[in-house]
C-alpha cells in the first residue's frame, strides 16, 4: 500500500543530470552540443522567442482580427480604510472628496472600498462597492455605508432604441382609365354653318 513514507516517482520518469563541459570523453563533445562560436554558444546567451534577427516579427506582421472584451472592462479606484483616517469624524467620504485629496487618480468607473486596516473613527461613505471586512468594520466604527445606484445597460446612448415609425396611411387610388381616357380625347371641333 502506498503510504507517505513509500512515496517515489515511477522508474524512468527521473533522468541523470546531463553534465557539459567535462571534455570530449564524455560523450558530448567538446563543444557540449553548442557548436562553434554565436550568440547561442556563449554562456547565457539566449533568444526569445518569436525574435527574427530584427526583422519585423510574423506576429507584428499579421493584421488583428476578432472581437476583444478588454474595450469593455470595467476599472474601480480601491480605497482601503487606513487611508480614509485622515477624514475627520463624522465627514461624507465619496469619490469627489478622494479625488480632492489625490487617493484617486484617471478614469475609474467608481469607488470600491476595501478591509485592510482599522477605522478609527466613524465615517458615512458612498462608494459603488464595498467589500464584507470593510462593511463590517466601517459599521463597528460607528459609521455608515451607502452605495450608489448602479446605471443600467439601457441609459447610456449605445443602447438607446430608435423611434418606432409612423404607420404610413394609403392614399384613395384615382381612378386611372378614367383619367387616361379624358387625356386622350381631343377637344370636339366646331362645324361650320354656312351663311
Amino acid at each position: 500500500m502506498i503510504r507517505l513514507h513509500n512515496l517515489k516517482p515511477r522508474p524512468g520518469s527521473r533522468h541523470r543530470v546531463k553534465r557539459l563541459g567535462i571534455g570530449e570523453s564524455s560523450g558530448h563533445g567538446k563543444t557540449s552540443g553548442k557548436g562553434h562560436k554565436g550568440q547561442k554558444a556563449r554562456s547565457g546567451g539566449s533568444i526569445r522567442l518569436g525574435f527574427e534577427g530584427g526583422q519585423m516579427p510574423l506576429i507584428r506582421r499579421l493584421p488583428k482580427r476578432g472581437f476583444n472584451n478588454a474595450a469593455f472592462k470595467k476599472t474601480y479606484a480601491l480605497v482601503n480604510l487606513d487611508d480614509l483616517n485622515e477624514f475627520k469624524a463624522g465627514t461624507v467620504v465619496n469619490e469627489e472628496m478622494l479625488r480632492e485629496s489625490k487617493h484617486i487618480r484617471g478614469k475609474v468607473v467608481g469607488l470600491k472600498i476595501l478591509g485592510r486596516g482599522e477605522l478609527k473613527h466613524s465615517l458615512t461613505i458612498e462608494a459603488d462597492r464595498v467589500s464584507e471586512s470593510a462593511r463590517e468594520k466601517i459599521e463597528k466604527a460607528g459609521g455608515t455605508v451607502t452605495l450608489r445606484e448602479r446605471k443600467s445597460l439601457t441609459d447610456g446612448k449605445r443602447f438607446e432604441t430608435a423611434p418606432e415609425p409612423k404607420p404610413k396611411t394609403p392614399k384613395p387610388a384615382a381612378p386611372k382609365a378614367k383619367a387616361k381616357a379624358k387625356a386622350k380625347k381631343p377637344a370636339a371641333k366646331k362645324k361650320k354653318t354656312a351663311e
